[in-house]
């Protein structure tokens, strides 16, 4: 098929599998956007296989269990995000120095422009870490669990340790919950008075914003993480948060698409063109969101999405390396 924004240039070739599947994926919870990426691959990939295929979504958190997961042979795709915290993985870092999968490979990435942040209430006058370190409020902190396998509790225990924080040597307590909804409804309740937490484009983000004053992660901090996991930063706009300067933190960003090795070639080759190739599908779910405040930040454009922080399955790098380019 000839691609209309490159004349002149053909689209990768539309898979074709003869043979009937059965493939295990691992999605989140069951109701966020990891389940819909999940629904929107074994729908399309299936119409592309023998017809006695059959693929199943398993339910997940999303996070290191789904990397162990698919890295163990228990299921042949799984969803994970951020992103650039399953390269940890690869060679027994953080989480997975008792266990890494070297074999773990990359079908593709669907973008997701997502932060991790720390806030804490405006009542107590602070704007800066060395403030906080210097004040040692009593704080009433919500964010996720810390047991190893949430990354957003792993994420809050790594910035607020290495940033001198000690909630509860200093009189305070975590209220800990597995999603953020809840602990956004601790902030917004008056429950908690600071808060550590990610998917920024939440309505709910800009409820409490005004009453909140975002820190910027330090320096040190940041590149502390970057060395020892691979874990990047990024910066909050001016104005995403109202009335709020723009700022540094960890970044939070994307959809990773996992597999192994030794998945068969010809079925990475199909789940990256399914991704790339029937991108309006997964888009249509989302544009009535503005893109900046989506929870997948379309229009997705599937040369960005073969951007891997973990190496392409060959299948896979083979549909990407396929795409027309100017």
């Amino acid at each position: 098929m000839m691609d209309p924004t490159h004349p002149g240039q053909e689209r990768p070739a539309e898979p074709r599998i003869g043979r009937s599947l059965t493939l295990h994926l691992r999605g989140d919870w069951g109701t966020a956007n990891l389940h819909r990426v999940c629904g929107w691959i074994a729908q399309e990939l299936a119409d592309r296989c023998g017809p006695h295929t059959r693929i199943a979504t398993w339910n997940s958190r999303g996070f290191s269990d789904a990397v162990h997961a698919v890295g163990r042979g228990e299921v042949q795709v799984a969803l994970t995000t951020p992103a650039a915290f399953a390269v940890a993985a690869l060679d027994g870092r953080g989480v997975f120095t008792d266990e890494h999968h070297p074999g773990l490979r990359a079908l593709g990435v669907v973008p997701q422009r997502d932060r991790l942040v720390v806030a804490v209430h405006k009542d107590l006058e602070i704007t800066s870490f060395a403030q906080l370190r210097a004040g040692k409020p009593v704080l009433r902190l919500a964010t996720s669990v810390h047991d190893g396998v949430n990354y957003v509790g792993l994420a809050a225990h790594e910035v607020l340790t290495r940033s001198g924080v000690d909630v509860t040597g200093w009189g305070g307590r975590l209220l800990e919950d597995e999603r953020p909804f809840e602990s956004l409804d601790h902030a917004r309740d008056g429950r908690a008075n600071a808060i550590v937490h990610e998917a920024v484009m939440l309505p709910a983000w800009q409820d409490i914003g005004r009453a909140f004053n975002f820190l910027a992660v330090e320096d040190e901090v940041l590149d502390g993480l970057r060395a020892d996991f691979g874990w990047p930063d990024a910066y909050v706009d001016d104005g995403w948060f109202a009335g709020q300067d723009g700022f540094r933190t960890l970044d939070f960003s994307d959809f990773l698409v996992l597999t192994r090795d030794d998945l068969p070639e010809d079925v990475a080759y199909a789940i990256a063109w399914v991704l790339g190739e029937t991108r309006h599908l997964i888009e249509g779910q989302y544009r009535h969101l503005p893109p900046e405040r989506s929870p997948i930040t379309y229009p997705l454009d599937p040369v960005t999405m073969g951007r891997s922080p973990v190496p392409l399955h060959p299948g896979a790098a083979r549909y990407y390396d396929a795409l027309p380019r100017p």
